[in-house]
C-alpha cells in the first residue's frame, strides 16, 4: 500500500480475502477492472500504466494482466520460502522488486489474482509523482526484460 494517501484503507480486505480464503499467494489491485478507479492520473501515465507495462508484461508472463505497476498488493509470506524467489539481488532496488515477485509467483505457477482497487491521484498543485519519466519507467520495465530473456533470476 501506498504511504501518498493514493490507496484507500478499506480495500484491504479486497486483497487478503483471495489469500485468506482460496488460497491465493499474490493477489494485485488493479484500477482497470469494474469497481477500480484512477482518479487524476495523467494521460502519459494512463497511456504507459492501463496499456504498455500490462501488455509487456502479459506477454513475459503469458497471462493477461490488467494492472502491473500498481503497488497495491497482497503476498502470502510462502512465496518466500521458494528458493526461486531471489530477493537478495542487488538490481531490486526501485520499482523492479514488485514486477519481480509478479513474474516470479505467476511463472512459477503459484495463485495469482487481480481485484478492482481505487487509486486516486491529487490535483497537480498538491504534489507531483516522485517517479522520473525514464530511470523509473526503467526500473519497472527492466525485470520484464531481465527476466524474460534469463539475463537474472
Amino acid at each position: 500500500m501506498a504511504a501518498n494517501d493514493k490507496d484507500r484503507p478499506e480495500e484491504i480486505d479486497r486483497l487478503l480475502a483471495p489469500i485468506r480464503e482460496e488460497g491465493f499467494v499474490l493477489v494485485c489491485g488493479s484500477r482497470y477492472l469494474p469497481g477500480g478507479d484512477y482518479g487524476n492520473m495523467t494521460l502519459f501515465r494512463q497511456v504507459a500504466a492501463r496499456f504498455v507495462h500490462p501488455w509487456l508484461m502479459s506477454l513475459a508472463v503469458r497471462r493477461r494482466l490488467t494492472d502491473t505497476s500498481n503497488g497495491f498488493r497482497a503476498i502470502h509470506l510462502s512465496l518466500f520460502d521458494n528458493p526461486q524467489v531471489d530477493l537478495d539481488q542487488s538490481w531490486l532496488d526501485e520499482y523492479d522488486l514488485e514486477r519481480y515477485i509478479q513474474y516470479k509467483a505467476i511463472r512459477l505457477g503459484y495463485k495469482y489474482a487481480e481485484v478492482p482497487v481505487s487509486k486516486i491521484y491529487p490535483p497537480r498543485h498538491l504534489g507531483i509523482t516522485k517517479m522520473k519519466p525514464i530511470t523509473g519507467w526503467w526500473s519497472m520495465v527492466r525485470p520484464i526484460f531481465y527476466l524474460g530473456f534469463g539475463i537474472k533470476n
